[in-house]
C-alpha cells in the first residue's frame, strides 16, 4: 500500500492525538530570534484541491484500516492487535492514522505556523470538507498569528467557527513591546490584545503560548508584568507556558555570542514565572504547563481559584536549601525527576547528588544544564 499525505514539522503538544493535515508550509514571517523551526524555508499555500486530494487519502486510508479489523473480527474498532497488524505493513503514516483512531478519531491540527493566512471562504471550504469525508471529527484546531487574526473581520471567524474551527493557537511571546521588538516577533503588545478579544468574541477556544525567560537578565521584570497585563486584558482560554532554550543557529543565540542578550538561570525563570502568575487578574483562563522543557510542570490551575495552588507550587521549589534546588534542577534536566516530588525517590535522589557534586567541583553547574535543556529541545 502507498497510502500517504503531506504533514509539516510541528504541532502543540496539546494536539499529540490529532490528525495533522497540512494547509499551507512553513511560516510566512520567519524572522522570530528565537525560532529554528523553518529556517531556510519558504512560506507557501497549498491549494484546496491538493488539501482535498489528502482528506480523500485519509478517508481512504481510515477505510482501509475499519476493514482490517473487521477482517481480524474486531468489527471494525482499533484495538492493540489492529495497531499490530498496520505497524507490520511498515507505513509510517498509516500507522499514525491507526493511531488517530485508536483514540477516537475526532481531533486535527492545521498546519503549518499560520494557516488562516489563507482566504477564510477557502478554509471555510476545507472544513466543511474535513466534516463531510470525516464524520468522528468533532475539533479542529490552528496555529495563528495575531497579524493574520487581526485582518480578519468578525463575520469571518465566525463563518470559520460555524464551518468547525474549535481553536486558535497563537505565540504571543511576550506582553512587554520592548521583548517584542528585540526578538523581532513583528507585532505589538495592543495588537495581540485587539487580535485575543476578536477571537475570544467570535466564540473560538483561544491559547495564548508565553515563552518564560524571554526577557533574559534584562527584561525579566517587564516582561513577567506586561505579558501578565496583555493576558489579563484578553482572558484566553488556556495560557500555556514554554520556557525558553536558545538554540543554535538562531539570531538570539548569535546576540547572546555578541553579549546583548543573557539568559536567565532556571531559578531566575522561575521566580519570573512566580510574578507572572502573580499579577494574572481578572480571568478564567486555564495555565497549563504542557512542554517538558518548563522545569516545573505542574504549574497548572484555573484562574481565579487555583492561583494560589500555583504559587505555592512555585514557592515549594524557591524556598528549597541552594543544593536542593540544584538537586532538582539537574535532576529534571538529566530526566531523573519529571516533579518535585520524584526527589524523595532516595535512590534517584543520591545518584543525581553525586553528579552534581562533580559538576560542582568543576564550576560547570550554569553550562551543565545549558547543554542538557539543548538536548531536549
Amino acid at each position: 500500500m502507498n497510502f500517504s499525505f503531506e504533514q509539516g514539522p510541528i504541532r502543540p503538544p496539546s494536539e499529540a492525538t490529532s490528525l495533522l493535515l497540512r494547509l499551507t508550509r512553513n511560516c510566512p514571517w520567519n524572522k522570530c530570534a528565537f525560532c529554528a523551526t523553518y529556517k531556510g524555508t519558504t512560506f507557501s499555500r497549498r491549494s484546496v484541491k491538493e488539501i482535498k486530494d489528502d482528506i480523500d487519502t485519509i478517508a481512504e486510508m481510515c477505510r482501509f484500516i475499519k476493514e482490517a479489523s473487521v477482517n481480524k473480527g474486531f468489527m471494525g474498532a482499533i484495538n492493540m492487535d489492529v495497531m499490530n497488524y498496520i505497524h507490520g505493513l511498515g507505513n509510517y503514516q498509516l500507522l499514525n492514522m491507526a493511531a488517530w483512531l485508536y483514540y477516537g478519531g475526532k481531533t486535527v491540527f492545521f498546519q503549518d505556523a499560520n494557516s488562516l493566512l489563507m482566504k477564510t471562504d477557502e478554509i471555510v471550504e476545507i472544513l466543511r470538507y474535513l466534516k463531510e469525508r470525516l464524520p468522528t471529527v468533532d475539533r479542529v484546531t490552528t496555529y495563528a498569528r495575531s497579524t493574520t487574526l487581526m485582518r480578519k473581520s468578525p463575520e469571518e471567524l465566525k463563518a470559520m467557527k460555524e464551518a468547525g474551527l474549535t481553536r486558535v493557537h497563537v505565540g504571543l511571546e511576550s506582553g512587554s513591546d520592548e521583548v517584542l521588538r528585540f526578538i523581532k516577533k513583528g507585532i505589538t503588545a495592543e495588537q495581540h490584545i485587539e487580535a485575543g478579544k476578536k477571537v475570544v468574541e467570535a466564540g473560538l477556544s483561544l491559547s495564548e503560548y508565553v515563552i518564560l525567560g524571554m526577557g533574559g537578565k534584562k527584561l525579566w521584570e517587564v516582561h513577567a508584568l506586561e505579558t501578565a497585563k496583555v493576558l489579563s486584558s484578553i482572558n484566553p482560554d488556556y495560557i500555556r507556558f514554554r520556557s525558553l532554550t536558545v538554540s543554535r543557529g538562531t539570531t538570539l543565540s548569535e546576540m547572546v555570542e555578541r553579549g546583548e542578550f543573557f539568559p536567565e538561570t532556571e531559578e531566575e525563570i522561575v521566580i519570573g514565572e512566580r510574578l507572572l502568575i502573580e499579577n494574572l487578574e481578572g480571568i478564567q483562563s486555564t495555565v497549563v504547563s504542557d512542554h517538558s522543557l518548563n522545569l516545573l510542570e505542574e504549574v497548572n490551575g484555573k484562574l481565579p481559584e487555583e492561583k494560589e495552588k500555583m504559587l505555592a507550587v512555585i514557592d515549594r521549589f524557591l524556598t528549597l536549601p541552594p543544593e536542593e534546588r540544584n538537586n532538582f534542577v539537574l535532576g529534571k534536566r538529566w530526566g531523573q525527576y519529571r516533579i518535585q516530588s520524584d526527589m524523595q525517590d532516595a535512590a534517584r535522589h543520591a545518584k543525581v547528588a553525586e553528579a552534581l557534586k562533580t559538576i560542582e567541583q568543576e564550576g560547570s553547574f550554569e553550562e551543565t544544564i545549558a547543554y542538557l535543556r539543548n538536548q531536549n529541545v
